[in-house]
């Protein structure tokens, strides 16, 4: 790997500003290029953070092919074609989340990024959070004892409040809200993040689940303009844990007097932890030992970790890939799925065991290797 890798971020709307501020703060990159359809908005963007060049399309982009690497923050529904262009064609990518719209599509990007040898990631954003990175560690080395009991929750409430702007009126919000245009509602958009929060946080896979997924009426005959608006709104999920532990989830958009607000409960044998992060910070609460007869709770001082583009950085720094990777997303898009048939027919569904297939986690790139074509 050369001293500095050159990106180019696909995608320039509202969270490719997220990740442009973030890797330039780190001087092992630097953004070459910015592709986005709406041209203006793309040169705006360019301008902005000192991109010196701006393309009109991916392919343009890839005749052009100086760089290294590609930041895809385009929407849901583009993630796969372009970044199965992009491995094909050679380049590491870091992904918005959700991977794919589906388990089989996201599984098919994470086969591609590791018959091509090239690193990948996924932008799941409470990774962040310090303290879900030093609740994973208690979890682990038995602080809390046996875990038994979960509860956990994301909730937002730009439906119900105008504080991130009118979803009455802005694209940005209205494309949220309909299928037609890539949506997976709430679930797909705040469902992802909980999924990994959980099982990541506390170290268990799924087992079971069932859910049920509510779509309100919104607007007459549930339409604004070209948006029908039938992506679900607020979604409830119960749960068994691969140690036998229950687990209560529940996401959405109406809920009044919460801007951003990720929650999880861990309740063991032994101790219980509270976790609490949103886009800006994260705490970390824990009732240990004789605190526990007294059901008091302490706030613990958390270790800083490393932001996910940041990781990203040192995986193309050194060649061994950061977490979390395409696999990793697409195990967690199967749970999405699940979630979706699940409401269909009202049963439980059981989760198939977490593939170990060649994790991408494990890829190592030396410097000066060749890449593979996908299914090469």
């Amino acid at each position: 790997m050369s001293d500095t890798q050159r990106l180019v971020i696909l995608g320039t709307g509202h969270i490719a500003h997220r990740h442009a501020t973030e890797f330039a703060r780190d001087p092992r990159c630097r953004m070459v290029a910015a592709v986005d359809l709406n041209a203006d908005r793309a040169r705006a963007f360019a301008e902005r953070y000192d991109i010196p060049h701006v393309f009109g399309d991916l392919e343009a982009a890839l005749r052009w092919g100086a760089f290294d690497a590609a930041v895809n923050a385009t929407p849901d529904a583009a993630h796969k074609p372009t970044t199965l262009a992009l491995l094909a064609d050679g380049k590491h990518v870091f992904c918005e989340k959700p991977l794919a719209l589906t388990g089989p599509d996201a599984y098919a990007m994470a086969e591609a990024a590791e018959a091509a040898n090239r690193l990948n990631m996924v932008n799941f954003t409470y990774r962040n959070a310090h303290a879900i990175q030093m609740a994973r560690t208690m979890v682990a080395s038995g602080s809390i004892g046996a875990v038994r009991h979960l509860e956990a929750s994301y909730l937002q409430s730009w439906l119900s409040a105008g504080h991130w702007g009118d979803w009455r009126t802005e694209e940005r919000w209205l494309w949220r809200l309909s299928t037609s245009h890539g949506s997976n509602g709430v679930l797909g958009d705040l469902g992802v993040h909980l999924f990994d929060f959980v099982s990541f946080g506390t170290g268990l896979a799924f087992g079971t689940l069932v859910a049920r997924l509510k779509t309100f009426g919104k607007a007459p005959d549930d339409r604004i303009g070209e948006y029908l608006l039938d992506a679900n709104d607020s979604v409830a999920i119960t749960a068994e844990m691969s140690n036998g532990a229950l687990c209560a989830l529940h996401m959405s958009r109406f809920a009044t007097g919460n801007l951003n607000d990720l929650n999880l409960a861990v309740f063991g044998d032994a101790g219980a932890l509270r976790i609490w992060a949103n886009h800006l910070d994260s705490r970390l609460h824990a009732c240990l030992g004789d605190d526990r007869e007294t059901q008091t709770w302490r706030l613990l001082t958390c270790p800083p970790t490393p932001r996910n583009e940041i990781r990203f950085a040192t995986a193309l720094a050194t060649g061994a890939n950061g977490e979390p990777d395409f696999r990793r997303a697409a195990d967690i898009q199967t749970l999405i799925d699940l979630c979706t048939a699940s409401d269909a027919d009202g049963r439980w569904r059981e989760v198939a065991p977490v593939s170990a297939a060649a994790p991408a986690s494990r890829l190592e790139i030396e410097a000066g290797d060749e890449p593979r074509a996908p299914g090469g």
